[in-house]
């Protein structure tokens, strides 16, 4: 036997909408009765009904009106309003990525002046690099040059 006791379930059903015009029909009914109880209530003739209207408030809603200082209400603001001229504040990660953005031209800017630790050890290994290339070179022409005279003495003789 399946898990959950039996076959099929609710999945696959036909789904069952309501239609706008429904909901809207059934929300007038609604404050109808509404309106029609609070008429009884007052004991009124009922011809300011809309304005003091309010809805029924839950729980202990009603007891206290606390407004909560983390709640911020989000204002809309029309394209007229918005300043396009004032500083924009940039994200955490906006100002991290610029900075960095510019260690990085300082460093290339050093590096190139040859001002940077790696620089100067670029520079002494290219020197290292120049000198035994410089010895070598000279280590082979003294070589040719004695090899040379050690021929030219053995056609004198």
């Amino acid at each position: 036997m399946p898990k959950g006791g039996r076959k099929g379930g609710h999945k696959g059903q036909a789904r069952q909408y309501t239609s706008p015009e429904e909901i809207e029909a059934q929300l007038h009914a609604e404050k109808q009765k509404a309106r029609e109880e609070e008429d009884q209530k007052e004991g009124g003739d009922g011809a300011d009904e809309e304005g003091d209207y309010q809805q029924k408030c839950k729980g202990v809603e009603g007891l206290r009106d606390i407004e909560n200082p983390n709640r911020v209400a989000q204002t809309t603001k029309k394209v007229t309003q918005l300043d396009l001229d004032g500083p924009t504040e940039l994200s955490r990660r906006e100002r991290e990525e610029i900075e960095k953005q510019k260690a990085k031209e300082r460093y290339m800017k050093m590096h190139l002046a040859g001002k940077s630790e790696q620089a100067k050890d670029d520079l002494a290994q290219l020197e290292e690099a120049a000198r035994k290339k410089e010895e070598e070179r000279k280590a082979k022409d003294y070589t040719t040059l004695s090899g040379k005279r050690m021929q030219s003495l053995f056609l004198y003789k």
